[in-house]
C-alpha cells in the first residue's frame, strides 16, 4: 500500500552552514518563508519540543498544526531537521506524519535542500497532499532567494 507524500528539493548558491543558520532560525520563518508564516514554541529546534506551525495554504488559508521536533543535525556533510505530527488525530491514529528536511553539502559554496513528509494513517488519503507539494515548492523557492 502506498502513503500519500510530498516532496521536493532544490540546489542552493550557499553553504550548508549558510541555509542552516536560514533553517533553523525558526522565530525568523516569517521574514521568508510563505509556507510556514510563523513558528510558535521556539527560537531554535531541540529535539522533544512542541511547536505550533502556521501553515499557509493558498486553497485552504492558514492554519495551525501541532508539531514535535524528532531530529536536529546540525551540518557536517549534511544537515537535518524534522518534526511530526502531534495532537489529536496522529494520538488516535488517524494521521501520522513527519516532516524530514535535509541539507547535502555539494562543495562550499553549494548545498542541496530536499524536503518529504510521508502520511499514514486512517485520514492519510483525506489530506490536501496538492497543497502541501505547493507549498514544500514555495518554500524550497523560498530559501534559494533567501540565502542567496
Amino acid at each position: 500500500m502506498s502513503h500519500p507524500e510530498a516532496r521536493t528539493s532544490i540546489e542552493l548558491p550557499a553553504s550548508i552552514e549558510r541555509v542552516w543558520e536560514r533553517l533553523s532560525a525558526l522565530d525568523r520563518y516569517g521574514d521568508w518563508n510563505p509556507f510556514i508564516v510563523r513558528v510558535d514554541g521556539a527560537a531554535v529546534p531541540v529535539v522533544g519540543q512542541r511547536l505550533v506551525l502556521h501553515v499557509k495554504l493558498f486553497d485552504w488559508g492558514t492554519f495551525a498544526s501541532g508539531e514535535q521536533v524528532t531530529r536536529v543535525e546540525p551540518p557536517g556533510t549534511s544537515a537535518t531537521l524534522a518534526w511530526r505530527f502531534a495532537g489529536v488525530l496522529p494520538g488516535l491514529g488517524l494521521v501520522r506524519a513527519e516532516r524530514l528536511q535535509t541539507l547535502t553539502r555539494l562543495d562550499a559554496s553549494r548545498t542541496r535542500y530536499e524536503t518529504v513528509e510521508t502520511f499514514h494513517g486512517l485520514l492519510a488519503p483525506f489530506v490536501p497532499l496538492a497543497s502541501v507539494q505547493r507549498g514544500f515548492e514555495r518554500q524550497a523557492t523560498a530559501l534559494l532567494a533567501a540565502v542567496r
